[in-house]
């Protein structure tokens, strides 16, 4: 009898002690739209149990390769040559032309920006992959954009606000910014897209080149512009590698593959490998790296 009214306090007294609510030390801030609680850090979701093979390649492999190949020397001590100042158009005191568009005389001064200086911390990374899709038909139908919005999140798994990443935007739709010739007008939707980063762009990255491009026949690399091709122009400094993959060759993703029948149109999509590279050479920095994870280049 001792016994079991000594064991029963010691369960009241650990109910007492630890049974109870930690005690608040700081408040967490909370969701306008939801009113819940927003937690201090992002809930774990199962990808970031993994390790990715890709991105390990990257950060042991890939990364002091671009930095040897990219690499430009400055000798320290010496500063850079200020850029020239190109005059405006317009003379900006001038009250009759404050408010006039005043580009820089000889056109736009975008694709003769210089690159940063080479460091580590610059070395040319992926920064995100942007998957778009265009839909023509949903000019006069919106319906026709749900087979596109349930491609993207098969293929990508992404969802507004997914595992508990709250700058994770999701599926978005694109919106006509501009009349077209009466073909597009502004606000209607016309098509979705979808933003990666961290592991889930990885992942799609590595279910690109192991199952997608290797099962295409026509498809002998990402076609190079001809050498004969301006250097200075604003796609050569934006640092963004594209390439569009066509409506056949959606099957071979196995996301799809498993269920074609689910989908009643599946779309082409349009791949974007957008990089942290600027300046001049910026794309040629965007194209090594994207090799280095086996996506073939060609020149024609």
């Amino acid at each position: 009898m001792a016994t079991a009214t000594s064991s029963a306090s010691r369960i009241a007294y650990s109910l007492n002690r630890f049974g109870r609510a930690p005690r608040i030390t700081k408040h967490l801030r909370k969701d306008r739209t939801t009113h819940l609680p927003i937690p201090h850090i992002p809930f774990l979701t199962t990808r970031e149990f993994a390790p990715n093979r890709l991105k390990d390649h990257y950060h042991t492999t890939l990364a002091d390769n671009l930095m040897y190949l990219t690499y430009t020397h400055e000798p320290s001590g010496v500063e850079r040559k200020a850029t020239r100042q190109i005059r405006l158009k317009f003379d900006p005191e001038d009250p009759y032309s404050k408010f006039r568009h005043n580009p820089p005389v000889g056109g736009s001064q975008v694709g003769k920006r210089p690159a940063p200086p080479s460091t580590p911390e610059d070395t040319v990374r992926l920064e995100k992959i942007q998957i778009h899709t265009f839909i023509k038909e949903s000019l006069q139908n919106k319906s026709a954009l749900l087979s596109p919005v349930m491609m993207l999140r098969a293929l990508t798994g992404e969802t507004t606000k997914g595992g508990g990443q709250h700058a994770v935007e999701g599926i978005q739709l694109v919106k006509g910014k501009k009349a077209v010739g009466g073909w597009i007008r502004p606000g209607v939707p016309v098509g979705a897209k979808v933003d990666l980063r961290g592991q889930s762009m990885y992942d799609f990255l590595n279910t690109l080149t192991e199952f997608v491009l290797p099962r295409l026949r026509d498809f002998n690399g990402i076609v190079l512009p001809p050498k004969s091709s301006s250097s200075t122009t604003p796609s050569t400094v934006s640092g963004v590698v594209s390439f569009g993959l066509p409506p056949e060759a959606m099957v071979f993703f196995p996301q799809l593959e498993v269920n074609v029948d689910a989908y009643p149109m599946l779309p082409g999509i349009h791949i974007h490998f957008v990089t942290n590279a600027k300046g001049k050479g910026a794309q040629d920095k965007a194209r090594a790296l994207v090799s280095g994870f086996q996506v073939p280049f060609v020149r024609r």
